[in-house]
Order: C-alpha cells, then sequence, then structure tokens
C-alpha cells in the first residue's frame, strides 16, 4: 500500500513538472520555428520611369574631302585629329601637267585672239574698198562694172563671217584655259567647313586616281565641339514611350566606357522609320543630340542612355520587392487564399480562369482589356504569424519603386517581400 502511495506521489510530480515546463517549451519551440520575414517600406516621393538602350557616339556630320583631278600627291598639310579652318589647304596634288594645260591654252587664246584682229583688220579694208568703189559708181557708173561691185559686197560679207568664226575660236579658247585653269586650282584640296581631320587616307607620293570616281582624302567631322549625335536602337515596345518622351521634351543621360563616373545628358532630336529586324526583333533608330565642348565624345564610343518617358510627383511608392513577392498558401490567412488560387474575381461556373489563358487565344479587345487588369496587384502585410493581403492598383515605375495610382497604403508601412533564411547550425 505503502508503495503504492509512493509511485503515485512520484507521477504526481513528475506531472506537475511537466506541465511547469510544457508551456516555456512551447514558446521556445514556436519562437524557434517563427517565420522571419524580409520586409520593405512604404515610401513618398518621385518616380521617373525610363527606357534604356544602347548607341554609337557619331559626328553630327562627316564630310567626305575628296580629289577631283589625278596625280601624285605632293604635299600634306594636315594631320589626324587637327582642327581646320574653311578654306585651309589640306594636300596638293602635283600640278605639273595642269599648269602645262594651263600655258597651252594659254598659248592658244592668244593665237586665237591674234586671228581675230588680223581677220578685223581685213574685214576693214574690204569695207574701206567696198565705199570707195560705191563713190565711184555714183559719179559715173561705166568706172566699175557691176560684177566688180559684187566682187567687193561678197568680199566683204566672208571677212564678217570669218570673224564671227574667229570670235567663236576665242570663246572656245577661253572655255578650254578656263577648265585647265579650274583643274589646276583643283591639285590644291582645301577644307570646304570648319571641323576636325577625323580619318587621313592618303600620304606623300600616293597617286590618286580620280577618273572612274571621286577618291577619298579625308574624312572632316565639323562641329564636334559643339554638338554629337547618338544613334541608338530602341525595341519596339518601347518606341510609344520614346515619342511621348520626345513631344515633352524629357531629356536623356548616358555614360561611356571612357568616363564611367561622367553622366552625360543630350535630347531627342529624331526617330527614324527605317526599322531593322533582327531573328524577329523590330527596332528603331533613334538620335539623340548632346554637346561636347571637351571633346569628350569621340565617334564610335559605346553609349548606355536612359531615355526618361514620364515622371510622377509626391505619389505613394510601393517598393517592387514587394510587387514580386507571392507566398504560399499555409502563409496566408484562410480569407486570402482564393487570391492564391485565382478565384477571387472569378466565375465559378468558368471552365477556365481567364488568368490561364493564352493571349494569343484573347482577341485585340480582350488582350487591352488583360494588359489593363493586370495593374491589379496585391501586396502582403504582415499579421501575427499569417500574411494578409492588400490590393493595390499600380501605375509607373522605376528599378526600385511603382507608383500606387489607387489603394489604402500609407507612407511607412511595411510590406512582406520574402521569407529571411534559416540559420544553419545547432541553437544557441
Amino acid at each position: 500500500m505503502r508503495l503504492l502511495i509512493k509511485i503515485l506521489i512520484v507521477l504526481l510530480i513528475l506531472a506537475g513538472a511537466s506541465a511547469a515546463a510544457y508551456k516555456p517549451m512551447a514558446e521556445s519551440w514556436a519562437k524557434r520555428n517563427k517565420i522571419l520575414w524580409r520586409t520593405a517600406t512604404v515610401e513618398q516621393g518621385d518616380i521617373i520611369s525610363v527606357v534604356n538602350s544602347t548607341g554609337t557616339v557619331k559626328p553630327k556630320m562627316r564630310i567626305v574631302i575628296g580629289s577631283f583631278v589625278s596625280g601624285p600627291i605632293k604635299e600634306l598639310f594636315c594631320e589626324f585629329n587637327q582642327e581646320i579652318k574653311v578654306g585651309d589647304l589640306l594636300a596638293t596634288v602635283d600640278p605639273t601637267l595642269y599648269q602645262a594645260n594651263v600655258s597651252r591654252d594659254e598659248a592658244s587664246l592668244a593665237s586665237r585672239e591674234a586671228d581675230v584682229f588680223r581677220v578685223k583688220a581685213q574685214l576693214q579694208q574690204a569695207i574701206n574698198d567696198e565705199k570707195r568703189a560705191i563713190a565711184l559708181r555714183t559719179e559715173d557708173e561705166t568706172f566699175i562694172a557691176q560684177a566688180e561691185m559684187d566682187k567687193f559686197k561678197f568680199s566683204r560679207l566672208s571677212l564678217d563671217a570669218q570673224l564671227k568664226v574667229a570670235e567663236t575660236a576665242v570663246a572656245q579658247a577661253q572655255a578650254t584655259l578656263e577648265n585647265s585653269q579650274a583643274n589646276l586650282d583643283y591639285t590644291k584640296i582645301l577644307s570646304p567647313v570648319n571641323g576636325i581631320v577625323i580619318e587621313r587616307k592618303i600620304d606623300p607620293g600616293q597617286t590618286v586616281a580620280a577618273q572612274f570616281q571621286t577618291p577619298e582624302l579625308f574624312i572632316v567631322a565639323p562641329d564636334m565641339r559643339k554638338e554629337m549625335h547618338i544613334q541608338a536602337s530602341v525595341d519596339e515596345a518601347d518606341i510609344g514611350w520614346i515619342k511621348l518622351a520626345k513631344q515633352k521634351k524629357y531629356p536623356v543621360t548616358f555614360t561611356v566606357d571612357a568616363y564611367p563616373e561622367k553622366l552625360f545628358n543630350g535630347t531627342i532630336l529624331e526617330i527614324r522609320l527605317a526599322a531593322t529586324t533582327t531573328q524577329n526583333v523590330v527596332t528603331y533608330p533613334v538620335v539623340v543630340s548632346a554637346e561636347n565642348p571637351d571633346l569628350d565624345l569621340l565617334p564610335f564610343m559605346t553609349a548606355s542612355l536612359s531615355f526618361q518617358v514620364d515622371h510622377r510627383d509626391e505619389v505613394v511608392k510601393i517598393p517592387n520587392a514587394a510587387l514580386r513577392f507571392y507566398p504560399n498558401a499555409k502563409q496566408v490567412r484562410p480569407a486570402d487564399i482564393p487570391i492564391l488560387e485565382g478565384q477571387d474575381q472569378a466565375n465559378p461556373n468558368d471552365e477556365q480562369d481567364e488568368s490561364q489563358q493564352s493571349e494569343k487565344s484573347l482577341s485585340a479587345q480582350e488582350r487591352a482589356q488583360l494588359r489593363k487588369d493586370r495593374h491589379r496587384r496585391h501586396v502582403w502585410v504582415a499579421e501575427g504569424n499569417l500574411l494578409r493581403a492588400v490590393e493595390v492598383t499600380t501605375g509607373l515605375s522605376d528599378s526600385q519603386f511603382t507608383e500606387m495610382v489607387s489603394g489604402t497604403l500609407n507612407k511607412s508601412d511595411v510590406l512582406v517581400t520574402g521569407v529571411q533564411a534559416t540559420p544553419v547550425g545547432p541553437p544557441r
């Protein structure tokens, strides 16, 4: 009997100790297995939306300077990267042959002019002879026969025609001389613009042949300090935003690899319609204008551009990480489980949820409406050990935040963005 009582007492003591230790053990277990959420805070401020692209820096213009005449290059007067002005002498083609042509044509012109002088003298003599014959025949018709009078007349007319031929020959010789003089002048290669020589394609002694096509001698970029162009390729999905940005004159910012920490500014100058297709991807060329006073932007540099396409001032901003977070059904309140299952707006009689339909099977109107509905999103707020869904309508986005168009969130609200990793190793 006493043994039974002792056993009962021991059991009661063990039961009491177990009951006393259960609560702290349960709390400790719950604490160790509690989900730790990663969170982000709702903010208020400006949102600037951008479209990113890459492009190539190019001069505003590229003037190709060639040679109109053929021959060996006698002298060069400019080098790479040299700044030149209108009329500066860049090079000369050997003028020996062209100078000889000018001398020949000058002599030919002088000969033609002398011929004109000779014919004029003969014509004047014929005119005088005819006048004297007319005067004698006026005194007495028997002094000079009519046949002799005809000889005087037609001799004058013949010399008059010869004078016109000689004067025409003078004009032809003058034109030939001007042509030869022009070719001689073309042996001096002059700059037609102010600019910088970005390429020189000849060396002294090299022969240029201009019979079939104009050889390229220099390439000059004018106004490089004033303006440079960046030719970017923009995806067709973003070109609508770019057109809107051009209309509103939003700025463009970009960097180049040569100066990774320097931010350059520009404006959209032109959206060209000459689209290109590469592996079924359609892109449009967009030209950006930028100032270049320090010549930091050099031809054919690669630029990384950001086109500002829209902005919002002082709006409630939802962290993008919160919009990307998608919990599982065990982590949310029972009332919000239909949201995860896509049934919060579904008709129970529908055989197929609209969200599961392929866009290709929808009409254009249905696709447009579906894309509008995608702005309706849910974010998650910790409520005890579970999560509560908050519906929001989103708007403009940048790399970190998205505008809240409508919803019940306020500045400083804490949203769940993920689950913290469980520490590895024994508890301490």
